[in-house]
């Protein structure tokens, strides 16, 4: 009889002739059951779905952790740049402990500790990480920021702004630190306040093409095995969502186009700004399919459409690109020109001709229109994770902007 008035099966020879029997604990009123034995190490398996969660948290993790990294190594240069010339002076090597000051106590000399322990265990491998700076924490180093703000305030404006991003990134850097599930909201808010911290930090927006699209900071780490795909959309609409037209060909030095319409330049990028484009500089040179050719008609009939339906599409595109044109000062910075071959591809070549450009590519589709089609957004230049000797490859930038050139050799001017 148990503490709680229940009766467990009984021993002896009664109790083994109820198991020869077959009697069990629930058949017998007042008893309680016992769990049968398990094979051990059955549960521990994993099957593929259970793989395919684990994997998918893993990258997850992985890409959070690397804008983490990408933040705290540019607060922590920050910080010695700002404080360093200030402190080391009068503290010489202890000037992080002087900088934290009594309000930091706890954590600097937390730092000293680790860093001591480090040396003697061999864990520094680079000379470089050989101060208690290295071995602050993100939230210690915004804290030395905080702390003393009128050092950095002739360089930051907006103190409330950086603080807020770095919050931002609490909760991130708690998950990613214990290998906790982080779910793709909370990942999208890291990286939001990562590259919103980066471009606090910097020097303000970019405005070079490449830099239009902010590189991606997991690009950085595998940009090799995608040669220089740095974007695939499943059709136009999410592309313009990630990177709008006016971002994409605002503060272009070069512009060049190919394709049947040019239907995400002309109908999305208004003919006055692309007149103050130009006037700033810009050359640009557009391709569009002639649309008394042959060619429009066997894509007319691709798509299902009816007859001069495409061609007057066309039409209307090119002489809305006259327009523009006609407006400028320097036309000869605005060419168009029409081709008559079978169209491959649409391609917008932004500041080609320089290393950091960005193109957006796609191929035409036999029953698909140029909104519905995948989207590549490549960025030139060459680009390796590991420096070697090898030399660079060329990418998918390459053979477009070469491809571009051989159609517009062998195409006709539009007057």
């Amino acid at each position: 009889m148990t503490s709680g008035g229940l009766m467990l099966p009984g021993g002896g020879e009664q109790g083994d002739r109820h198991v020869a029997e077959g009697a069990t604990a629930e058949g017998m009123p007042g008893t309680v059951s016992v769990a049968a034995p398990l094979e051990i190490g059955a549960e521990l398996d994993w099957d593929a779905d259970a793989w395919a969660e684990v994997r998918t948290r893993a990258r997850r993790a992985g890409r959070a952790y690397v804008w983490l990294n990408l933040v705290e190594q540019r607060l922590r240069a920050v910080v010695n740049a700002v404080l360093r010339p200030i402190y080391e002076p009068v503290h010489g090597e202890e000037w992080v402990v002087a900088a934290a000051g009594p309000a930091g106590h706890e954590w600097v000399q937390r730092a000293v500790a680790v860093r001591e322990v480090s040396r003697r265990k061999g864990f520094l491998l680079d000379p470089a990480d050989d101060n208690v700076l290295s071995f602050l924490t993100l939230p210690q180093l915004r804290e030395l920021v905080v702390q003393h703000w009128p050092c950095f305030e002739p360089y930051y404006d907006d103190r409330r702004e950086l603080e807020l991003a770095l919050d931002e990134l609490e909760v991130t850097r708690h998950v990613v630190s214990r290998n906790r599930a982080l779910s793709t909201t909370v990942l999208d808010q890291a990286e939001r306040a990562s590259a919103r911290v980066l471009e606090l930090l910097g020097s303000g927006r970019a405005r070079t093409a490449g830099q239009r699209l902010p590189v991606d900071a997991v690009e950085e780490l595998v940009a090799d095995r995608y040669a220089d795909v740095i974007g695939v959309y499943p059709d136009r609409v999410r592309l313009q969502r990630q990177l709008p037209v006016e971002n994409l060909f605002s503060g272009a030095r070069r512009l060049d186009a190919v394709g049947i319409g040019l239907n995400l330049l002309v109908q999305n990028f208004s003919g006055r700004r692309l007149v103050r484009l130009v006037e700033s500089g810009c050359r640009v040179r557009l391709l569009f399919l002639n649309p008394a050719s042959s060619a429009t008609r066997r894509r007319e009939r691709e798509l299902g459409l009816g007859r001069g339906e495409l061609s007057r599409s066309v039409e209307m595109n090119i002489m809305h690109m006259r327009r523009v044109r006609a407006r400028l000062r320097d036309q000869g910075a605005f060419e168009i020109q029409v081709f008559d071959e079978i169209p491959r591809f649409t391609a917008y070549l932004i500041d080609g001709d320089s290393p950091d450009g960005l193109a957006v590519v796609q191929t035409y589709l036999r029953r698909a229109r140029g909104m519905e089609v995948p989207v590549l957004v490549l960025r030139g230049g060459a680009r390796r994770v590991v420096a070697d000797d090898r030399p660079a490859e060329s990418g998918l930038f390459d053979v477009y902007r070469e491809e571009f050139e051989g159609i517009w050799a062998d195409s006709r001017p539009v007057s």
